[in-house]
C-alpha cells in the first residue's frame, strides 16, 4: 500500500493487536491537534472579523478594534480559540489512535482540502473564460440580458455571484471523489498555452483571459500541490547524510525540522497575509481585486488566496509529517521507507 493510498481510503496503518502507543507520545498528538485547532480558529476569527465585521480579539489587549461592536464580541471570538482546542484536548484523550493513525486521518482531511481546491480552480477558470470571451465578442448580452452582462463586468458580483458557488460547488464534488488531479491541472496548463500559441500565430487572434488562465492554473498546481509533493517526498532533500542516519534519527530531524522550518513558515504567511484588513492575502479578496485588463479573468483575488491555501495545506501535512516522525522515534511499527516512499 502506498502513501496516496492510504490518504485516499482513510485505512489505519496499524493493524489491531500491535503494540499500543507509548503513553508519553500522547504529548505529541496534543501538540498536533491542538496546532490544528488554533489555525483553524484564526482562519474563522479572520472570517468573522474583516468579512462580517466583528471587532477581533485585539481590542481585548488593547489593540484596534475593527467595526464599532462592544467587547463582548472580541470575548465570544476569543472563546473560539478555547472552544477549539478544548475539543483537540477531548479528542486526543477521549480515544486512543496511534501516531500514525492519527497522521493518516490528518493526510486524509488535507487531501480533501486539496481536492476542493483543484476543483475549484479548474471550474472557475472553466467558467471565467467563457463570461470573458462572451464579453470580449459581445454575445454575453444577447445570452443573458444587458443587466446581468453589465453586472458580470463588475468583480463584486462575478465573485460573490459567479465564484464563491463554483467554490461551494467543489467542495461538494471533492467529497464524493478520490482523485487529485494535478496531473489533468498540468495537461490543461500545457492545452491553455498551446491554443494561445496556435491563436496567435495561425489566427492572429490574442486576448488576456487566455494568458490570465495559464498563470491561474500554473500556481494553482505549483501551491496546492506541495503538500502533496511533501507527502509523497518529492521535494528536493540534499540526503548526502540523511541516508545513511537509522530510522530513529530520522524521525528527529524530520520532527524539529516540520516545526521549526515548517509550522514556523506556514504561521508566518498566515500571520502577515491575513493579520489585518490591509495584509496582502486579505486585501485582494475583500475588495475583489482584479487585473487591469478589463476582459481577463477576475481572478486575481482568488490568486492572492492560493498564498493562503498553500499556507494552511502546508501546516495541516507539516503536522501529519510531524507525528510520523515521532511514531519513527518512539518505534511504532507500520512506518514509511522514506527511501522507496512505501509502507514497511
Amino acid at each position: 500500500m502506498t502513501a496516496l493510498d492510504m490518504v485516499q481510503d482513510g485505512s489505519p496503518v496499524m493493524k489491531s493487536g500491535e503494540t499500543p502507543l507509548p503513553e508519553s507520545a500522547r504529548i505529541s498528538r496534543l501538540f498536533g491537534w491542538i496546532v490544528l485547532a488554533i489555525m483553524t480558529a484564526f482562519l474563522i476569527n479572520n472570517y468573522l472579523t474583516y468579512w462580517q465585521d466583528l471587532p477581533g480579539i485585539a481590542p481585548i489587549y488593547g489593540g484596534a478594534a475593527n467595526g464599532s461592536l462592544p467587547l463582548l464580541w472580541s470575548w465570544l471570538q476569543l472563546a473560539v480559540y478555547g472552544a477549539l482546542v478544548l475539543g483537540a484536548v477531548a479528542y486526543v484523550l477521549k480515544n486512543s489512535r496511534t501516531l500514525r493513525q492519527d497522521s493518516v486521518r490528518i493526510c486524509s482531511i488535507n487531501a480533501f482540502l486539496i481536492r476542493a481546491a483543484f476543483f475549484a480552480v479548474l471550474i472557475v477558470g472553466f467558467v471565467d473564460s467563457v463570461i470573458s470571451f462572451l464579453r470580449i465578442e459581445d454575445l454575453l448580452p444577447l445570452l443573458t440580458g444587458q443587466d446581468l452582462a453589465d453586472d458580470l463586468g463588475k468583480s463584486r458580483f462575478r465573485g460573490a455571484y459567479v465564484h464563491m458557488p463554483l467554490i461551494g460547488l467543489s467542495v461538494i464534488i471533492a467529497a464524493f471523489t478520490r482523485t487529485l488531479g494535478f496531473t489533468w491541472l498540468a495537461l490543461l496548463v500545457v492545452v491553455a498555452e498551446l491554443l494561445i500559441v496556435i491563436g496567435r500565430f495561425v489566427f492572429s487572434y490574442e486576448q488576456a483571459f487566455l494568458a490570465d488562465l495559464v498563470r491561474f492554473w500554473y500556481a494553482a498546481l505549483f501551491l496546492f500541490a506541495s503538500a502533496y509533493t511533501l507527502l509523497e517526498e518529492g521535494h528536493v532533500r540534499v540526503d548526502v547524510f540523511y541516508a545513511a542516519l537509522t530510522t530513529r534519527t530520522k524521525g528527529y530531524i524530520n520532527a524539529i525540522g516540520s516545526v521549526v522550518l515548517g509550522m514556523s513558515l506556514c504561521t508566518v504567511i498566515l500571520v502577515i497575509g491575513m493579520g489585518g484588513k490591509q495584509n496582502i492575502i486579505n486585501s485582494p479578496i475583500l475588495t475583489y481585486e482584479v487585473t487591469q485588463a478589463g476582459f481577463g479573468l477576475y481572478v486575481k483575488y482568488l490568486m492572492a488566496g492560493f498564498l493562503g491555501v498553500f499556507a494552511v495545506s502546508m501546516m495541516v501535512q507539516f503536522v501529519a509529517y510531524f507525528l510520523d516522525a515521532i511514531a519513527d522515534i518512539v518505534g511504532e511499527p507500520g512506518g514509511r521507507d522514506h527511501e522507496n516512499h512505501s509502507v514497511q
